[in-house]
């Protein structure tokens, strides 16, 4: 056989290891347990948890896929910063109430709150540093 088809053999067996572990590396980090640090919302305590400080709060349903790629990211960051804000999560699927009033459409929804009112949106799943950097222009503002 030719060099160039064992080459490509080669590639493709390492391109196939590679996205393997990769997707092992990303199954292990959605079955993750969540941050003791998140604050779980519902629609009796949202105003008032949301009320005072800066707040930045996860909508999510157990059903999304992309909500649980999402979920682990958000609990580093709940690891990372719950000493300057509040991180907390809100399931749609049981609190309807609260996510109709703020009009969430989409999920995974990021809303950063800074005394009760919505400052930052971020709707899918993106990377870690976008929800850091929009916590941190709501705390340093």
């Amino acid at each position: 056989m030719n060099i160039y088809i064992w080459l490509g053999i080669g590639v493709f067996l390492i391109a196939i290891v590679w996205f393997y572990s990769r997707y092992k590396t990303i199954l292990a980090s959605m079955n993750a347990s969540p941050s003791e640090k998140l604050v779980i919302l519902n629609d009796k305590n949202f105003k008032s948890k949301t009320s005072h400080g800066v707040v930045m709060v996860d909508f999510w349903a157990e059903w999304c896929q992309p909500c649980k790629i999402l979920g682990p990211v958000i609990s580093e960051i709940a690891d990372e910063m719950s000493n300057r804000a509040t991180i907390a999560k809100l399931d749609v699927e049981h609190n309807q109430l609260t996510a109709q009033q703020l009009g969430i459409r989409n999920i995974p929804t990021v809303i950063i709150f800074k005394d009760g009112k919505a400052v930052a949106k971020l709707i899918g799943v993106k990377p870690k540093k976008a929800y850091i950097k929009e916590l941190e222009t709501a705390l340093n503002s």
